[in-house]
């Protein structure tokens, strides 16, 4: 289980924090906060499937521009809708 590269995991970070919605990833019974870098640090890995949850003001952007960094990455996300 290798972690994912620093640049993934700052950029999901900054990619976050650019948005007023709450951004949660789900793996396994984990919830992180995407905004923090060391909650990353811990749990994102490159081989992972993770669930994102986003709830807030700008959601639907968010959930787009999140989407779309996972992937730029190689990392596999869903976006629950809810």
């Amino acid at each position: 289980m290798t972690n994912a590269n620093n640049a993934a995991i700052v950029e999901i970070s900054q990619t976050a924090n650019k948005f007023r919605s709450s951004i949660v990833l789900q793996y396994d019974n984990k919830y992180i906060d995407v905004k923090s870098i060391l909650g990353l640090f811990t749990t994102l890995t490159s081989s992972g499937s993770y669930n994102l949850h986003v709830h807030g003001p700008d959601a639907d952007e968010a959930k787009t521009a999140m989407s779309q960094v996972f992937e730029k990455h190689g990392l596999a996300v869903n976006v629950v809708s809810e």
